[in-house]
């Protein structure tokens, strides 16, 4: 295959050995000797292509850049000429590094100016995300260790690079010839591509082009002043997105002015990595690093007290569960709003190492792991598979005969549950689907979504009936009002909004979280709404008066999920489990919460809205991710980061059964109505339908 470098041709593709395109006629060998094969991609100033050097006996790949004289911005065709020759002398020299491509070619053609590069084998970083999901804390670390000595190479020769991201990083396929590495601290695994951004440091204070992808531009390279320190915010960047798979723009919180990228993260990593990546990503070029040679010195082991013989805490060996010093908890990782997830198996339970102040070890007790009293009732009888991402939410309709299910992958399946089988697909928002609720009487759906808006669904017709919008950022929860007359949505802008369904639009507003809204739910009579946001609080509210009644702040981390008891304590049926008989008092309600601080709780609310703790739970994976009562209010089901659903007792606080068979966290579990089904979705990608007995 030949490949036509003309621009205007309309059928560039010829056959191989034709000298001459059979459409426009323009030559297709350059030099006499480079033939392009494919196009590869499209920059800010040309184009690049595979090509094959003819000239040598085994027709060697490289790459071939062609670029534009008057595009994107370039005013002259001196200046493209100016552009260029730099590129080329920048090339040469940056080149002898084994991890930069080398240049062996540039000159120019028919009015357009051309470099040969060599080719390198292999698959980008951006491709290998995608193929493999998120990168773990070992895999960032070899990244640094990899790359920074490159970056240390390029700024030694004034250069400043500009366009670090993960398409720009090709990992080298390892069938390709060995290179004998004359910097013995590089593994030369990663290689460094297009320089065609990257900038001769004649004068730090001079005012340059804005040049760079917006995702992972440093913000004063946005304003065209690019120094070193540009480079090390953009490997930063480049390092949270692989550790995420999340868009750099969600990972900042523009309302908070600062970086949530630990809120998406999959799993713990070690608090010294992620000192190093927020130092790395700092806004403010005080506070970040001036040089490679502050980050590789920051990445080298901790040295233990002199003649102690205390173990080094070494980067990417275990989170240890307490700081140095400090006594004060690791942060955890967590989700918000459900995120890409990674379906290769739960995440390894974390068990605390000893701390070191000054070279003397203080122990840390282990986590005591919780054990089930029985072996598991409730049997999988479907695991359902058609999502193509995480799944976040699961529903029954209220005659249990139908599961609808929220996925990453921004579909709603429906689900019969006669057979186990997808009945039909809901298609219409335009990112993650958060959470989806069924009205009272089964005939609407609700789903809200990572795009801000609640989507409202005909079940009758099985199709989209119209969308409700007002929130300022990303839809966490959606619930029905039990007579449903009014949904309530949870959002990361910290409100709550409450929406007529009769007109279509919005009722008011309640705004008194300082986080993010998580989990939403109404009282089983409809006197209350409870709401969890990540200020760590659960608030009941008397949403008709648009009235804060109380606030819970008994959990340490993120309130995730809020659900009501099915029953009142008023001493209707079903009949009341033994919690309940135990004086909670008439007209009052059993509440369950969820947190990231590795807790259920259990809270009793009163008629007038007051809130009681009366019991928690913690499992064994640190993080409770939802939360679901069984139909009498005697057990509690928990979804967990290790991929286990925990059933608890409700009365003694004791842990009934463990269920296990999901290769993924937890994210969603709901009972059917009749108590006698529950459905679990997980960062697996599928849905598990469990029941009780054979």
């Amino acid at each position: 295959m030949s490949y036509c470098l003309n621009p205007a041709c309309q059928n560039p593709q010829n056959a191989d050995r034709t000298q001459f395109c059979l459409n426009c006629g323009t030559k297709l060998l350059l030099r006499e000797r480079y033939r392009a094969i494919k196009p590869l991609g499209r920059g800010g100033f040309g184009r690049t292509f595979l090509a094959v050097d003819e000239d040598k006996p085994s027709k060697p790949r490289c790459a071939i850049k062609q670029f534009f004289p008057l595009s994107q911005g370039t005013s002259s065709a001196e200046k493209a000429a100016e552009l260029f020759n730099r590129e080329a002398v920048r090339l040469d020299e940056l080149g002898k590094h084994p991890q930069i491509p080398e240049l062996l070619a540039h000159f120019q053609q028919e009015r357009y100016q051309y470099l040969v590069q060599e080719f390198i084998e292999g698959e980008n970083l951006q491709q290998e995300l995608a193929r493999s999901g998120p990168f773990s804390e070992s895999q960032v670390l070899r990244l640094l260790k990899d790359l920074l000595p490159v970056l240390q190479f390029v700024h030694d020769r004034n250069v400043i690079h500009r366009d670090i991201k993960p398409p720009n990083i090709i990992r080298r396929r390892v069938s390709q010839t060995p290179i004998i590495y004359t910097y013995p601290t590089l593994t030369g695994e990663l290689v460094l591509v297009d320089f065609g951004a990257a900038k001769l440091v004649e004068g730090l204070r001079e005012t340059g082009t804005v040049i760079g992808s917006p995702e992972f531009v440093a913000p004063e390279q946005i304003r065209g002043q690019a120094v070193y320190a540009s480079d090390l915010y953009s490997l930063g960047v480049t390092c949270i997105y692989l550790l995420t798979q999340i868009s750099p723009f969600d990972l900042f919180d523009i309302n908070q002015d600062v970086w949530v990228w630990r809120d998406f993260l999959k799993v713990q990593i070690d608090p010294k990595l992620s000192r190093i990546l927020d130092k790395a990503i700092e806004p403010s070029l005080s506070r970040r690093y001036k040089s490679v040679a502050e980050v590789l010195q920051d990445l080298q082991p901790q040295q233990s007290g002199a003649g102690t013989g205390a173990p080094q805490q070494r980067a990417g060996t275990g989170a240890p569960q307490q700081r140095a010093g400090t006594g004060a908890p690791q942060q955890r990782a967590g989700t918000g709003a459900p995120q890409q997830r990674a379906g290769t198996g739960a995440p390894p339970l974390q068990v605390p190492v000893p701390a070191t102040i000054a070279g003397t070890i203080i122990p840390v007790p282990p986590m005591q792991r919780v054990v089930p009293v029985r072996a598991p009732s409730w049997r999988c009888v479907h695991t359902l598979v058609g999502h193509s991402h995480a799944v976040t939410s699961v529903a029954f309709s209220p005659d249990g005969a139908t599961l609808a299910s929220g996925s990453e992958d921004k579909t709603i399946e429906m689900w019969n549950l006669h057979g186990g089988k997808r009945w039909y697909t809901l298609t219409g928002h335009s990112d993650w689907v958060t959470s989806v609720a069924f009205s009272p009487d089964g005939a609407t759906l609700a789903s809200g979504g990572r795009d801000k808006t609640i989507q409202i669904w005909d079940l009758n017709k099985g199709k989209w009936w119209y969308a409700l919008r007002g929130h300022e950022d990303r839809v966490y929860a959606v619930a029905f009002s039990p007579d449903g007359q009014v949904l309530a949505s949870g959002s990361r802008d910290k409100t709550v909004q409450l929406w007529n369904l009769n007109k279509g639009r919005p009722m008011s507003a309640l705004s008194g979280h300082a986080g993010g809204v998580e989990a939403v739910a109404f009282s089983p009579g409809g006197e209350f709404l409870a709401t969890g946001s990540r200020d760590k609080s659960l608030q009941l509210w008397d949403w008709r008066n648009g009235r804060s009644i109380c606030t819970l702040a008994e959990h340490g981390d993120w309130v995730r999920a809020i659900v009501f008891s099915p029953i009142s304590l008023a001493g209707q049926t079903p009949p009341s489990p033994p919690l309940v008989r135990g004086g909670a008092g008439a007209g009052s309600s059993i509440l369950a919460t969820g947190s990231r601080d590795g807790t259920a709780k259990l809270w009793r609310v009163d008629a007038q809205g007051q809130g009681t703790l009366l019991r928690s739970f913690r499992d064994n994976s640190g993080d409770v991710l939802c939360v679901a009562f069984s139909r009498d209010g005697g057990f509690l089901a928990t979804g967990s980061r290790d991929g286990s659903i925990y059933l608890w007792d409700t009365a003694t606080g004791g842990l009934l059964e463990l269920l296990t068979g999901h290769g993924g966290e937890v994210l969603s579990v709901a009972f059917s109505a009749d108590g006698g089904c529950l459905a679990s979705g997980s960062g697996d990608r599928t849905v598990k339908i469990w029941r009780v007995g054979n």
